[in-house]
């Protein structure tokens, strides 16, 4: 069934998410009535000779110079230089999510975009074409305008796009799709361009995988202390209440639903290492930086990010820098240091699992025979690499600044960067998630007890059933991206 969504309501992550597969845009009238008056005062602004950037002048640094007269034409002075992106192509899911929301930025009447450029961004999301976008070219200011160039190119019929996960010319791709060619005057092209839609839904969809992977290492960290037979008194709502951070009694209070009924062994040492007994001040560290970057997200998702805005009913055009993408980009940033240090614990976790002189008496690597086999020894590197990778990555981009544009620019928040960033790094957490899930089954399968909390031995039930034990070795990547997706899918659905 094909998901809606509503121009008329702030888009929610899930609807970007949803944007992956063809979905029904719904432009309803309050929003017609928006558009169609800010495109009818805009003209009205024009035949008065007042300036209107983009619209009489020229771009950038060079607004103090006229741009062209004809409004058809001017539509090429916009976009042409634009096309000076590079490297590899952005994900389809990414682009598809960045054209839902510059659709419902414009769609808030504060443009002066004509009625047909959100229909024909709507008509393009029923359908499974996607602009090719190369990644690298913006900024985060004057908005994301190399790769919303490309995409307003695409449906123009210039350049590349995909239909069917097959590239293709453009206008070939429009055709097949059964989608015209979209026109545009200078207004329309700048409207595209001009906002922060491509930082905004890359972090939006990193927010959403980090959320997933933290409620997933909160389950295994369980999972673990139930293996094990730790004590649980790091889970104590006494100890949480009295450490005083929202986050860390919310996730105490989530965990201990997840371990209820956990009963030690008396085997274990009375205060385990820092990676279980730390992890709920860790998770809840972590989920109050998340909810930072949740009320970021909800700005933007709800935000008119153009300029300049055109206000009719007070016989405004107001010129200014709301495709600034500087919110995003230290929610974004705050998003990397999160999931370097949730991958931190969770590699450690691992770390802690194979090794026989801290976890229980178990084999080295969890090995069914060890010598003869090898176990996680190989997951457990790829784990480190990981990781590595993660925090080798993970220097903030958003006062990285560089003036540009002729000094127009002269300040920079790098917000694509850093938003595009944290998306890898939450794949890469999503594997080492894998390994750890991957870990914990095999545990149990070489001699660690029978989780005694029901919710625990749920969450190993769900792994075993997908994963095998390995005995004999043999390859795991597989097994581990069939974990993590199968850990996340039960993080999420558990209550």
């Amino acid at each position: 069934m094909t998901t809606e969504v509503d121009l008329d309501v702030p888009l929610r992550i899930a609807d970007l998410r949803a944007a992956r597969d063809p979905v029904k845009v719904v432009v309803g009238p309050q929003a017609r009535e928006r558009v169609t008056a800010a495109r009818t005062f805009l003209s009205a602004v024009l035949g008065d000779d007042r300036a209107v950037y983009g619209a009489t002048t020229g771009f950038g640094a060079l607004v103090g110079y006229a741009g062209r007269a004809d409004l058809r034409d001017q539509a090429d002075n916009t976009l042409a230089h634009l096309g000076a992106g590079q490297g590899p192509e952005l994900g389809p899911e990414v682009v598809r999510a960045t054209v839902l929301l510059r659709a419902a930025s414009l769609a808030r009447g504060a443009s002066g975009v004509s009625p047909h450029v959100i229909d024909a961004l709507a008509a393009m999301l029923a359908t499974t074409f996607v602009p090719a976008v190369p990644r690298l070219g913006s900024v985060g200011a004057s908005g994301d305008l190399i790769p919303l160039g490309a995409v307003a190119q695409a449906l123009r019929g210039r350049g590349h796009a995909y239909l069917d996960g097959v590239r293709l010319p453009a206008a070939e791709a429009l055709q097949r799709a059964g989608l015209e060619p979209l026109p545009l005057d200078g207004r329309d092209a700048l409207a595209l361009v001009n906002g922060t839609s491509l930082t905004t839904a890359a972090t939006a969809l990193a927010l959403d995988a980090a959320r997933t992977a933290h409620r997933a290492v909160q389950v295994l960290t369980c999972l673990l202390a139930d293996l094990l037979g730790s004590d649980t008194q790091f889970l104590d709502p006494r100890l949480l209440r009295a450490y005083g951070h929202p986050g860390a009694v919310d996730v105490g209070a989530r965990m201990r639903r997840v371990g209820s009924g956990l009963v030690a062994s008396g085997a274990r040492p009375l205060q385990e290492p820092y990676s279980i007994r730390c992890a709920p001040q860790l998770l809840g560290a972590a989920e109050d930086a998340l909810r930072y970057v949740d009320a970021v997200v909800g700005a933007d998702l709800a935000s008119v990010t153009d300029n300049p805005l055109f206000f009719p009913d007070e016989d405004l055009v107001v010129h200014g820098g709301n495709f600034f993408g500087q919110p995003a980009a230290f929610a974004a940033d705050v998003l990397s240091m999160v999931v370097a240090q949730v991958g931190n614990l969770a590699e450690r976790q691992l770390d802690l699992l194979v090794d026989p002189n801290r976890n229980g008496g178990l084999p080295p690597m969890l090995a069914a025979g060890p010598g003869q086999q090898h176990g996680l020894q190989g997951v457990q590197l790829a784990a480190t690499a990981l990781i590595t990778e993660i925090r080798r990555d993970t220097v903030p981009a958003s006062m990285q600044s560089v003036p540009t544009n002729l000094h127009n620019q002269d300040v920079v928040p790098l917000g694509t960067q850093a938003a595009l960033r944290a998306l890898d790094q939450t794949r890469l957490l999503h594997l080492i998630v894998g390994s750890l899930a991957v870990g914990l089954r095999q545990a149990a399968y070489v001699g660690a007890r029978a989780p005694t909390a029901p919710g625990c031995a749920e969450a190993l039930a769900a792994v075993a059933a997908a994963v095998p034990p390995i005995d004999p070795d043999r390859p795991l990547d597989a097994d581990v991206r069939r974990a993590a997706d199968v850990i996340a899918d039960f993080s999420v659905s558990f209550s």
